[in-house]
């Protein structure tokens, strides 16, 4: 289960399907021992309760009819707080059971309209079975007898649950959560990615991670990791993607609050890619967009030959090492560029200008 993007917000997961079927099996069962002998009308109130109605019914283990009814009481996130005319009705609920099968009960404007139109026909017994209920928010007299799931005063998507019509066909359940702004900050050499990553840290309150200064402190203070990568280190072998992550994951968890990351210097194959999607995936996050900065080649060299003047950087002094590490630097970039470009995330932002002039180009992108 991972974060899913639908029109303009984001979910993380809350009910994975395999505890929704275990819930719906039981409901079934205790269906069954009330009814007994009885042959029960379920009546789904669509559309949320298609998923719901129809996964009940295979699990129901005797004769039974079903029929829909249509009513509608959300727009968007909130309810509207009035219910439309109940429509739809088949069959004859007189001196029946009617089971009423709702995706979810919260105010309880909708399931209140339902039962006092079926007590209008004269039925034995209304039985509400519901597969989410929010008691904190429910403000009605009428008892639900068949929760599948109690849960707060949240806005849920999926199996049968939409946000303006998109979602209901997920297996899982899904509940929006606030989207951090986790940013991938590439650029080479000279490109002025420390500049922009500071004004970005500033205006959106973000946490920097570089992995260049997160080894650094690892293997200075002599951690676990720190060891374990110096022995790689050592021995002048790359040190493993899952060190790197392992390390990345522990900083990520020292900001438990944080309102996003700016993750510079990772990830840089594919590889590192997915892994880091598979743990912002378990935080209820992912990665917003991959922000490359494009500076030409022959500006580089000058901007970080005009650096190494002042610098003790051996590095920033020797042109022919300028130039490899701004070759290395594109091939790194390319697969990581292709990796978010298949999502809609990569954008190549012009790094020349002024400061400001760049920042406001990410802020577009961003914004």
């Amino acid at each position: 289960m991972a974060v899913i993007k639908l029109h303009d917000k984001y979910f993380k997961p809350r009910i994975e399907a395999s505890i929704i079927q275990e819930r719906i099996k039981k409901l079934a069962v205790s269906i069954s021992q009330i009814v007994d002998t009885e042959r029960p009308l379920f009546l789904g109130v669509l559309n949320g309760s298609f998923r719901f109605a129809a996964d009940l019914m295979q699990y129901y283990d005797g004769e039974c009819d079903i029929s829909f009814v249509k009513v509608a009481s959300y727009e968007g996130l909130k309810t509207t707080g009035s219910v439309k005319q109940l429509i739809g009705l088949e069959y004859s609920i007189k001196d029946r059971i009617v089971i009423v099968v709702e995706d979810i009960v919260d105010t309880g404007n909708t399931i209140e309209s339902v039962v006092n139109t079926l007590k209008s026909y004269g039925p034995k017994r209304i039985i509400i079975c519901t597969l989410l209920f929010k008691p904190e928010v429910y403000s009605k007299s009428i008892t639900i007898d068949l929760p599948a799931f109690e849960v707060g005063n949240e806005f849920l998507v999926g199996y049968g649950l939409d946000y303006d019509g998109l979602g209901r066909n997920l297996n899982d359940i899904y509940i929006i959560t606030n989207k951090m702004k986790n940013i991938v900050l590439f650029g080479p050499p000279g490109a002025g990615k420390g500049t922009q990553a500071a004004i970005l840290m500033e205006k959106h309150n973000l946490i920097h991670l570089s992995t260049g200064d997160i080894f650094r402190f690892n293997i200075k203070n002599s951690t676990e990791l720190g060891e374990l990568a110096k022995s790689y280190m050592d021995k002048g072998e790359l040190v493993p993607d899952e060190v790197t992550i392992n390390m990345l994951e522990a900083e990520v968890d020292k900001h438990p609050d944080a309102n996003g990351f700016i993750f510079d210097g990772f990830p840089r194959t594919t590889k590192q890619a997915e892994a880091l999607e598979v743990f912002l995936t378990k935080k209820g996050t992912t990665i917003e967009q991959m922000i490359a900065l494009n500076v030409n080649e022959d500006e580089l060299v000058n901007r970080l030959l005009l650096r190494g003047k002042d610098s003790d950087r051996p590095d920033d002094k020797d042109e022919a090492i300028i130039r490899n590490r701004i070759s290395v630097y594109n091939e790194q970039t390319a697969v990581v560029a292709d990796f978010y470009e298949k999502q809609g995330k990569f954008s190549k932002i012009e790094g020349i200008g002024a400061i400001d002039e760049i920042a406001s180009r990410i802020a577009v992108v961003i914004e």
